[in-house]
């Protein structure tokens, strides 16, 4: 048997790797094909994907690269057809402004067992703005079906080569065959770096290129200048790289993942430095320090962050006669959370600038929390920005530039530092948005150095519930909560519920109490941040209990159960991430109602992580009328590493089956 499959799995090997990897080279058998021969639940699969990116001179604008792409998909099921939509983004402001060029798209399917072909009519491309800066070009495919298979090609032109575009050999689909060709000058020079767990072939080959170019200038002569122009031609040495994976799986997203985009196979090149003939050599992305030494030389950051001017007499006022630190600290962070509303947009640079942020109450990220360290300098409090990339971002793992996109500011107190962004209403001292709890940041100092600053929460955001229940033979739950949310599920609470009318959120609250009754409800401490939110309600449910014969059924958690385990994946080869500490305990007592004493309850339960990441404690006793119920799960690590998987999942197993069982009770 074993070699059977194993020789199933050579040819399939072989059919995949065997096949043309040209646009147009559409099959019959490829079209017939119901299924991925090595992911056989896959809704979709690139056949290929191939790219290649090559560098452009032009006389007076110099290099510029291009990037040409070609991919091709079949479709399998009802679940792919979404893979017949495609998007690619693209820069669209200013001088660094791209463009982007669909070259060809059509539609393969088969028709009374013929291939037949259909192209993509102009209505099918498209271009959407998302913001100032960003742009997508839009593919919808025609006549796509379950068993389609869908191509095409396009072309990126731009003209910022710091940092070429990742290429991603991994998707949430298989991908057959995966080729990126770059065609680089010897004036440039690129870090290389791959992300993932797969990592591919290399081959370096080199060639002999040239630019030509023409010139016009003046020439000093007898009788004055006169103007003079030319043709040139400059040969050079261009290196050709070539990366190819083969048979790439899928990666399949879970919860419980800062951002899915670190964990695929990719390649980056950023620039590190540039040797244009005749000109100094620039460098770049060398190390932590030269790369945080260049950002703080912007004009728009390290510029930025030392303009005064603007703010100082409405500072003087506000901070008039205090003198303790932590109050000026508070009363600063405080004024500029009110002075200055976030307008969406990241960035550890200035866009319009912190005078005119101050000036018109809006601003970017770099404008509102730079001007937040500035104010904190001139009280005197030792304050720099720390340099952060964003959970969407990624995790900035190289000296990279482009590996930040956030700025936050930092307080130097003793031997720890205060974490402040002032971009959120409801941000706290070391409570940032939790865009920005990803890994480590970088602080820049005054002097020119710089440290890493780890970014995750120190403390156990806690939530308590505490629950009086009765219940009613009729098959009637009633009973009051109380629950009690700080720190971190506090500030959840307080994005989630303060933007939604009251009425809202007690119908969708309602809903995750299964469809509870919920009245007398009372919120303490909205807009009081240095306090706990505090929820209190009654409520009434008849769902959560079933009467058969002389015997009644309810779980001890009511609807406030885990009914299914979110980790469902055989392996995950990225980690989990809780985002923050986290204790959830739940204190109930239930009363039994007339005429019913306890059958059966479930049995206690204490389970303790590797290390002590995690931890969870069920108890329950019964005292005559009573029924009194533990249910503790304390997340002490926010992160837990690929190679515990297992063991996490085995354990929140245990917590689904345990939260599940049923108290029984019995007519006597």
């Amino acid at each position: 048997m074993r070699k059977l499959f194993l020789a199933f799995l050579v040819c399939s090997c072989n059919l995949i790797f065997s096949q043309k990897y040209e646009l147009g080279e559409v099959t019959i058998d490829e079209l017939k094909q119901k299924r991925h021969e090595m992911d056989t639940t896959a809704p979709a699969a690139v056949i290929f994907k191939k790219g290649k990116t090559e560098f452009n001179y032009r006389y007076g604008s110099g290099f510029t690269t291009s990037t040409e792409i070609q991919v091709k998909i079949k479709i399998y099921k009802k679940e792919g057809l979404d893979y017949a939509n495609q998007a690619v983004r693209y820069y669209n402001d200013g001088s660094a402004k791209e463009t982007v060029n669909v070259l060809s798209a059509y539609t393969y399917n088969l028709t009374d067992g013929k291939i037949a072909k259909t192209k993509m009519r102009s209505e099918g491309e498209f271009d959407e703005k998302v913001n100032k800066f960003w742009s997508v070009k839009k593919i919808s495919f025609p006549n796509v079906k379950e068993g389609s298979i869908v191509e095409f090609k396009y072309r990126l032109l731009s003209p910022n080569y710091g940092r070429l575009n990742d290429w991603r050999f991994q998707q949430s689909i298989p991908v057959n065959y995966s080729e990126y060709y770059t065609y680089i000058p010897e004036y440039f020079t690129y870090n290389t770096h791959f992300k993932g767990t797969l990592f591919p072939f290399v081959e370096k080959d080199w060639k002999e290129n040239k630019y030509e170019g023409t010139y016009q200038e003046m020439v000093n002569q007898v009788g004055g200048f006169r103007s003079e122009s030319g043709t040139y031609e400059v040969k050079y040495k261009e290196h050709i790289n070539k990366y190819v994976l083969k048979n790439i799986p899928s990666i399949k997203e879970e919860k419980y993942v800062d951002n899915i985009e670190n964990y695929y196979a990719a390649l980056q090149l950023e620039l590190s430095s540039v040797k244009i003939p005749n000109q100094q050599l620039e460098n770049y992305s060398t190390d932590w320090e030269t790369v945080c030494t260049r950002i703080y030389e912007r004009s728009d950051f390290g510029v930025e962050l030392n303009k005064t001017g603007y703010f100082e007499n409405d500072l003087k006022n506000i901070l008039n006669g205090v003198t303790e630190k932590n109050h000026k600290i508070a009363l600063i962070f405080n004024y500029v959370k009110s002075k200055v509303k976030w307008n969406g947009f990241n960035g550890y640079h200035c866009n319009e600038g912190v005078k005119a942020a101050y000036k018109n109450g809006t601003g970017n990220v770099g404008e509102i929390n730079l001007m937040l360290v500035a104010m904190l300098r001139y009280a005197g409090v030792d304050t720099n920005p720390i340099l952060v990339s964003t959970r969407e971002n990624g995790i900035s793992l190289f000296p990279s530039r482009t590996a930040f996109d956030y700025v936050i500011a930092g307080v130097e107190v003793e031997n720890s530092i205060i974490l402040l962004d002032a971009t959120e209403k409801y941000s706290l001292p070391n409570l940032l948005p939790e865009r920005a709890i990803n890994w480590n940041g970088r602080i820049i100092r005054k002097n020119g150095s710089s440290a890493k600053v780890n970014l995750n929460p120190g403390f156990i955001s806690k939530e308590t519930t505490n629950m009086l229940v009765s219940l009613n033979p009729e098959g009637k739950i009633e009973g009051k909560i109380r629950t009690q949310k700080n720190d971190y599920t506090a500030y959840q609470f307080r994005n989630n519920y303060n933007s939604l009318a009251e009425d809202n959120y007690l119908e969708r609250f309602e809903k995750r109490l299964n469809d509870s009754q919920v009245s007398e409800y009372k919120i303490e401490n909205k807009l009081e941040l240095g306090k706990p939110i505090v929820e209190t309600f009654s409520f009434v449910n008849t769902n959560e209990f079933e009467k058969i014969g002389d015997k009644i059924y309810f779980n001890p958690l009511l609807f406030y159960r885990l009914n299914e385990n979110p980790f469902k994946q055989e392996k995950r080869e990225y980690p989990v991430d809780f985002t923050f500490p986290e204790q959830d305990k739940y204190q109930v007592i239930v009363t039994l109602p007339e005429g019913y004493v306890v059958e059966s309850i479930p049995s206690p339960l204490n389970l303790v992580f590797s290390d002590k990441a995690v931890s969870y404690l069920f108890n329950i006793s019964n005292s005559g009328k009573q029924i009194q119920i533990i249910s503790q799960l304390d997340i002490n690590s926010s992160i837990i590493a690929p190679d515990d998987y297992d063991e996490l999942k085995a354990f929140f197993n245990e917590i689904v089956k345990k939260q599940t069982e049923k108290i029984v009770l019995k007519k006597v």
